[in-house]
């Protein structure tokens, strides 16, 4: 079925087929809050699922194989929801593709979503979920509200997903990675970046930006888009923002004081001085500009937004805090793009001049890893005691010689080596001081607590 052609109030109950993942379970939520029952798959139980369960939605863990739950069994009522990261077999996929349900893809049920409300997407290669979940904390603070769909757990919401039964505005994450953001019809969008990714899925650097391109086409003609200064993307009310830039919306004077991290901002109507945000670094400031620009033009006031920068606890795995001694700092991040690499090690060096950096990095992807390897090496050579784990594949096949060892060969730092994850951990809770920093977009979150936790213990 067309999902342009479907209207989402003709179902009253929601059925997902990968109910567990960030995106999936966010949307779940958001039918469990309209009062749907809803229900689903996923692969395996996690904290997440059980959070779920705990929220009303049933989940099971096996495949009902030529079946789904009775009550999911009306095909005029049910909208079934699925990822493409399952089998094209699972016999759950087969029994509804044959029984005439209504199947469709995250990213086509976001899109209906976005056609009944205010669209506000947040896009980009780099800086999605942090900005997004800024931009929805700050509404939230404000009279406006909204519900939004996040890419990680809100620190302030504890969540992947805000609600309000009143709001006219929806924030979306809008993901380029399967042109998934085509799908969407967005008031306003902000951009973050257009560096080239997915390249597995694009072809080419122009193939890319032309994706971004049909994207920003697709933004209402009465909205509006914000870019950043690098960002070459034009709507026809285009605002600017960036660092030290002469942007529409430029930040400037960075700073760290008394444990406190601020900068300035010039703005169409003044300079906005010493606005503080909740969570440091160079790329968070970037976003939070770029959030500032958003709410001033619908029209939210200087102090409703400085508040909620101000209040904004950040994300799960983005520059999160695990350990803050006055000799030892631990930091966990999804960096897995040589661009976000670089601004992480930028950020932990203006934040922390002078201090040692042992980091714990996974390659996420074999494709990726060979698109940027000379970036990847010249971005972690910044690392003065560097630990590389084999890459995670995730939906890819090994690529021949394309390897954390090939990665290892031409990176610079003087202390450099392979380990497996146990081993990882043995070694870098040998270290006392200075800066500790786990990054990647894999399965290296698994070994953040036990690695805290042993150098909790020291």
């Amino acid at each position: 079925m067309n999902p342009f052609e479907t209207n989402i109030n003709q179902f009253d109950r929601a059925y997902f087929i990968g109910a567990g993942g960030i995106g999936m379970s966010a949307l779940a939520r958001y039918f469990n809050s309209l009062g749907w029952r809803v229900a689903g798959y996923d692969k395996t139980s996690t904290p997440l699922t059980k959070i779920l369960e705990k929220e009303g939605i049933e989940l099971h863990y096996e495949d009902l194989k030529h079946s789904i739950p009775q009550y999911f069994q009306n095909t005029e009522k049910t909208l079934i929801v699925y990822t493409p990261a399952i089998p094209s077999d699972f016999g759950e996929l087969a029994y509804v593709r044959m029984n005439g349900f209504v199947l469709l893809k995250r990213s086509q049920v976001l899109g209906m979503i976005t056609r009944n409300s205010k669209a506000l997407g947040v896009a980009g290669t780099h800086g999605k979920t942090t900005t997004s979940t800024l931009l929805a904390h700050i509404l939230d603070q404000s009279k406006y509200k909204c519900n939004a769909f996040l890419g990680g757990i809100s620190t302030n919401f504890n969540s992947n997903f805000v609600s309000s039964k009143t709001s006219e505005y929806t924030v979306i994450e809008a993901d380029e990675f399967d042109r998934s953001f085509l799908q969407l019809s967005p008031f306003a969008s902000i951009v973050t970046s257009t560096d080239a990714d997915h390249l597995d899925i694009y072809g080419s650097n122009d193939t890319f930006q032309e994706g971004f391109q049909h994207y920003v086409e697709l933004i209402d003609t009465n909205g509006f888009l914000v870019r950043h200064k690098d960002v070459t993307l034009n709507h026809t009310q285009t605002i600017s923002y960036g660092l030290n830039s002469g942007a529409d919306y430029t930040g400037k004077n960075l700073r760290f004081e008394q444990g406190v991290f601020m900068f300035d901002v010039d703005t169409p109507t003044g300079l906005w001085g010493n606005v503080t945000l909740g969570i440091p670094g160079i790329h968070n400031a970037e976003n939070a500009i770029s959030c500032i620009a958003l709410c001033s033009e619908l029209g939210l006031s200087e102090t409703v937004i400085r508040a909620g920068l101000a209040s904004f606890a950040g994300v799960k795995r983005r520059f999160e805090y695990h350990i803050k001694k006055d000799t030892l700092t631990y930091i966990d991040d999804y960096a897995h793009h040589p661009t976000e690499i670089n601004a992480l090690i930028s950020s932990v060096k203006l934040l922390y001049p002078g201090e040692k950096i042992t980091a714990i990095f996974q390659p996420h992807l074999f494709s990726r890893t060979r698109d940027f390897m000379l970036d990847f090496c010249t971005e972690l050579s910044e690392i003065d005691d560097l630990v590389l784990l084999p890459i995670y594949p995730a939906r890819e096949k090994p690529i021949p010689g394309i390897t954390s060892e090939k990665l290892l060969d031409n990176i610079s730092s003087a202390n450099k080596q392979l380990l497996s994850a146990k081993e990882a951990i043995e070694y870098v809770t040998k270290t006392r001081s200075g800066i500790i920093l786990t990054l990647g977009a894999g399965d290296i979150d698994r070994i953040v607590e036990p690695l805290k936790l042993t150098l909790l213990k020291q």
